[in-house]
């Protein structure tokens, strides 16, 4: 097939190919560089051993360059050694064998032929927008062990003796949300792209980037042995100055092969991409709101939504039914979803949404009693309810770590855990004379060092904040929700660290030379699997934020406890809280005002209008 070649027409063909011949040249001059003092000390040895180049001062150079370039040449096998079994990064993604969507290879293989272009080799999903061609080719892409992300590392390679094609790499909301000629439109630039990637001084140019950026992240990999770190380390700075060398050559080249896969596709449904363009950014938003919204809250509990994909046509259909700008949006799900390429979407999906959990949460492969899949119908009960109680009883624990008593204003009330004990504990009192309710109203009343928790490290949510950040962001609230911020954010960060230190001093980990699985394989020792989450969601949540969610926690279990509210979930905005059907509003304003004010009557108002009593005990996990 023709596709092989650049045309001259198109725009980037040339200036790509002649970037990668600059790529190739660095790979040459490196070379050449290596073999220079062999090829001396060659020259020395055979004129001496020929009765030439006699004397003291050459059998001198003989003793000095012959070792020298022993040496040298052991060095450049080495870094060539590394550079050729590391294995080049590869997307975590969902295989999707030709079985399992016959109408989409179908599509893309007609698609590369109105294209002129080779095929690609496989095709897979990933859990982000975006869409593209990934090279698997290279030998060390060889199958991972049995106990390493079996599922990632190995999704979509293709089988070994197949044309050396790039696997075409596909958003799965793009799947759910487009329709089947939107799809084809937008892959089209994509696809275009096998052209020039098919071209042999690219394809060379782009396996010995992909092998320097290999053996950097080999070199840089922690937990080897000082002998091993440094042989490394020397192949760490030949492989970063190679890199450095050929850097701009190859950002070139990548420009130029995008500029001519774009020339190319310009003629298949150009007209139809336009329109194509402004429902990636809208799934783009909708695949985000979700993801941060409504998926977050779930994989916190241990539970991750097993149908994501068709969640962001929900949520997009929300949007579009609230959204002047989206208007018209929604009447395109009439026509066919590219989703109906697939046999079995649902299967593609709860493995995409795994997927999503994984990589951006960290969650673990498989499912398990702390790990295990929610239905959309199910996330109400077994999501909204739990986490709400649980940060309910999270917010008292603190209360009783603070010697908070229960609240004053009812002795008769049951014991238990109230609404009034934290309105009472943050309430501020502006009458200097006036008695406080209990002796204890300094904001730490125990000796327990609260700055030192608050700002521990830790791996989740709440790690990674300064002491001086906190300060900051606690600088507008008042002294006692100062306090009660900081210890939550003391008492979640222990909660975090727990797992994480289980698993360290589990005895598979504890064996004398085990390496974790995050690290360097001893069976692959030129192997480079990240640890997971690669693309964390958010930033930690400052304790401002960490405070008003409890509270917020707590006001919801009142409500469904006694005012008969029930949990929601919004596909938008996440959790949410229904009275008589009717999605609560106006609750967060009044929330900050007792954290940063210490006035709870916005609240109490709240809270008598939805008839809610913050006197009676809730119940929590």
């Amino acid at each position: 097939m023709s596709g092989s070649r650049m045309g001259a027409g198109e725009s980037g063909g040339p200036s790509a190919r002649s970037r990668a011949l600059s790529v190739l040249r660095v790979r040459s001059r490196a070379l050449a560089v290596a073999l220079l003092p062999a090829a001396c000390a060659v020259i020395l040895l055979v004129g001496g051993s020929a009765g030439h180049l006699t004397g003291a001062g050459w059998d001198l150079a003989r003793r000095v360059l012959t070792p020298l370039a022993v040496l040298v040449l052991l060095l450049a096998a080495g870094v060539a050694l590394v550079v050729a079994r590391a294995r080049p990064a590869m997307s975590p993604t969902v295989p999707v064998a030709e079985e399992a969507a016959p109408d989409l290879y179908r599509m893309v293989r007609d698609l590369a032929d109105r294209l002129d272009v080779p095929a690609p080799s496989a095709i897979a999903l990933t859990p982000d927008c975006d869409s593209w061609l990934e090279d698997r080719t290279h030998p060390a892409h060889g199958p991972p062990p049995a106990e390493e992300h079996d599922d990632v590392a190995g999704a979509g390679r293709p089988p070994r003796g197949a044309p050396a094609a790039p696997v075409l790499v596909i958003g799965s909301p793009f799947l759910w949300w487009m329709r089947v000629g939107e799809l084809r439109a937008v892959l089209a630039p994509v696809v275009a792209g096998t052209g020039p990637s098919a071209h042999p001084d690219i394809a060379a140019a782009r396996r010995f980037v992909q092998g320097l950026d290999a053996a950097v992240a080999v070199a840089s990999a922690p937990r080897r042995g000082p002998v091993a770190r440094g042989v490394l380390a020397v192949v760490g700075w030949a492989a970063r100055l190679l890199l450095s060398g050929c850097r701009v050559h190859a950002a070139e080249m990548e420009r130029g092969v995008a500029a001519a896969a774009a020339d190319r596709a310009q003629a298949v449904d150009y007209g139809l991409r336009i329109v194509a363009q402004e429902q990636v950014g809208l799934a783009y938003a909708g695949w985000d709101r979700l993801l941060t919204r409504v998926a977050l809250p779930a994989w916190r509990m241990g539970r991750w939504p097993s149908r994501l994909n068709a969640g962001v046509v929900a949520a997009l259909t929300e949007l579009s039914r609230r959204d002047r700008l989206a208007e018209g949006f929604a009447s395109r799900l009439g026509e066919r979803p590219a989703c109906d390429l697939l046999e079995e979407p649902g299967t593609v999906d709860e493995a995409t949404s795994l997927l999503a959990a994984r990589l951006f949460h960290g969650g673990p492969a498989e499912t398990g009693p702390a790990w295990s899949p929610v239905p959309w119908g199910d996330y109400p009960e077994e999501v909204v309810d739990r986490k709400w109680r649980t940060d309910a009883a999270r917010l008292h624990r603190v209360l009783d770590a603070l010697h908070v008593p229960p609240a004053h204003i009812d002795p008769a009330a049951p014991d238990g855990p109230t609404l009034t004990r934290v309105l009472v504990h943050l309430t501020t009192r502006e009458a200097p004379a006036e008695q406080p309710p209990y002796p204890a109203a300094v904001p730490v009343p125990v000796p327990v060092p609260v700055p030192a928790l608050a700002s521990a490290p830790a791996d989740g949510e709440t790690g990674g904040r300064t002491g001086g950040e906190e300060d900051h962001d606690l600088s507008g609230t008042t002294t006692r929700s100062a306090a009660l911020a900081a210890r939550l954010s003391a008492e979640l960060a222990r909660e975090e660290r727990a797992p994480a230190s289980a698993a360290r001093s589990s005895p598979a980990a504890g064996q004398e030379g085990a390496v974790p699985s995050a690290g360097p394989d001893a069976a692959a020792p030129f192997r480079d699997d990240r640890p997971l989450p690669l693309f964390p969601l958010q930033s930690p949540r400052t304790a401002r934020e960490l405070l008003a969610d409890h509270i917020t926690a707590m006001v919801c279990c009142a409500a469904m406890d006694t005012a008969g509210a029930v949990p929601g979930l919004d596909w938008l905005d996440g959790p949410t809280l229904l009275v008589d059907g009717v999605r609560a509003a106006d609750l967060s304003p009044q929330v900050l005002a007792l954290i940063e004010d210490g006035d709870p009557a916005g609240l109490r108002l709240w809270l008598t209008r939805h008839g809610i009593r913050p006197e009676k005990p809730v119940r929590l996990v």
